[in-house]
């Protein structure tokens, strides 16, 4: 508690809570065979299964729980030998059968956890497989009064990966998404693409006094898929639950819908507990048996993790933490990229240089991203590395040549021999050159020898001029100083 103006202000601390559905990358549904793919014609991958049909009966995708244990595996989990389906139900238009095969009381798996950028984890209470929903399409243009369905998406498999209760403010909440996204993407289990639906998450929000009070009344945020909206969704809602308290109103427990037009939330419905589903197993699913085998199996076939990849680029390559942490985490496929480049010949902090610099901008004027959409493949940029670190070409030769590479895919070194982009290294050229650019700018020769420092690099800049971009500016450099120091007061 606060005095401002002699007034007890109570600051209020966030509690927040994330659930996380994620969509496995499998190529056919949970249950059935049925393909996955995205925007297929509405209601056309599907079969009596999905569409919940009298008589037909569900059938586990082996490759779904593998890349539901890898998921596991990643965060820490413990991974329970035996699961158990059980029937979610409650009634929805696009939820077909009239109830959602989910796991509840036994889920896949417990107890893990998710480091952020502070070094704080956010304990992850359980993950579960679950099948998805359809879509509910409201307003298209040929009939703006109607809802369609389409069940195209129902059946797809899904992970629901529940956090404990331990984020405190909108900002932590995304970067746990965001982390979440990046570390399901690295091991392949989704691939993370939020405008289509793979990803989505659900928010728990509640307010408390300080951290020792009880947990508060919580809403729930539905269905947020976007990192900026998420943040944008938790921020508003706790102001808004500030506001109802300190008015001396009550929290409702709701599930809420977040319009990202108006940056607000806005109720949808009471909020369901347990027991409004009348959970029961599946009877037409056994038990799911993961043997110890199978875990170890997926704890080999896991790729190396974002935070020991960040780790390694540190104290393998002397990279610093920045820039590991851009290779790694904010540049798809720069990781990859960076590496092959080192491999080709390039020293780690000239590759890092380059791609974090020149190519990056160059793919960002083209409208990417995605170093896999780079047309300069790695061996090529680490030629043009060397022939720069080996003062073959200037730096700003080589932007030049890179820019070159980019439009012809032709090689460094084609391009600088049949362009003559070679530094000149002929003492008498350069000597002929600062000889003439001396004579030509008396005035700056002047303000060097009155002290004026400045004047020195429009010298320098001169030369290079006159050299076309081909000198070598540290023999520029040398014989500049050089030739001053003759010139008599």
């Amino acid at each position: 508690m606060e005095l401002h103006g002699g007034i007890a202000v109570v600051s209020y601390v966030p509690v927040i809570g994330l659930e996380i559905h994620a969509q496995l990358l499998t190529a056919t549904k949970i249950f059935c065979g049925c393909r996955t793919s995205f925007g297929a014609p509405p209601n056309t991958n599907v079969c009596p299964v999905c569409l919940g049909l009298p008589g037909a009966l569900p059938v586990l995708n082996r490759r779904a729980v593998d890349l539901a244990v890898r998921a596991a595996l990643a965060l820490e989990c413990q991974v329970h030998h035996t699961s158990v389906f059980a029937r979610k139900n409650y009634f929805y238009p696009d939820l077909p059968k009239g109830y959602q095969i989910s796991q509840y009381e036994q889920p896949l798996a417990t107890g893990g956890r998710l480091r952020l950028s502070s070094g704080k984890y956010i304990r992850i209470t359980r993950i579960h497989m679950e099948e998805d929903a359809g879509k509910s399409l409201h307003g298209l243009a040929d009939s703006a009064s109607h809802t369609h369905i389409d069940l195209n998406r129902a059946g797809t498999p899904l992970i629901e990966i529940v956090s404990e209760p331990d984020v405190r403010s909108a900002a932590e909440a995304a970067e746990y998404f965001s982390r979440m996204r990046e570390l399901l993407v690295s091991i392949g289990a989704c691939d993370g693409n939020m405008e289509e639906g793979s990803l989505r998450c659900d928010a728990n929000v509640s307010i408390r006094a300080d951290e020792s009070a009880p947990f508060g009344t919580r809403t729930e945020t539905k269905n947020v898929n976007s990192f900026r909206f998420l943040e944008q969704a938790i921020a508003f809602e706790i102001d808004r639950q500030i506001d109802v308290v300190s008015s001396g109103g009550t929290v409702i427990q709701e599930t809420r819908l977040f319009d990202n037009a108006t940056g607000r939330t806005e109720s949808m419905r009471s909020k369901e507990d347990a027991h409004d589903y009348r959970y029961f197993p599946e009877p037409d699913l056994a038990p799911l048996v993961v043997t110890e085998a199978w875990v170890e199996a997926a704890r080999a076939a896991l790729p190396e993790l974002p935070d020991a990849k960040t780790a390694r680029f540190v104290s393998a390559y002397g990279l610093s933490d920045y820039d590991a942490n851009l290779l790694v985490r904010l540049i798809p496929g720069g990781a990859d990229y960076f590496e092959a480049t080192v491999a080709a010949g390039a020293s780690a902090k000239g590759a890092s240089n380059w791609i974090l610099g020149e190519l990056r901008r160059i793919l960002k004027d083209a409208g990417g991203d995605d170093m896999t959409a780079v047309p300069v493949e790695p061996i090529r940029l680490s030629e043009l590395i060397v022939l720069a670190e080996t003062d073959v070409i200037s730096s700003t030769v080589a932007k030049d040549v890179l820019s070159k590479m980019w439009v012809s895919g032709r090689g460094a070194k084609a391009i600088v021999d049949a362009e003559g982009l070679a530094q000149v290294g002929d003492s008498a050229a350069l000597q002929a050159a600062i000889g003439a650019v001396l004579a030509e700018n008396a005035d700056a020769v002047a303000q060097y020898r009155a002290g004026k420092s400045a004047a020195f690099g429009f010298l320098v800049g001169q030369a290079m001029k006159a050299m076309k971009g081909k000198a070598n500016p540290k023999a520029i450099n040398a014989l500049l100083k050089s030739e001053l120091e003759k010139i008599p007061n």
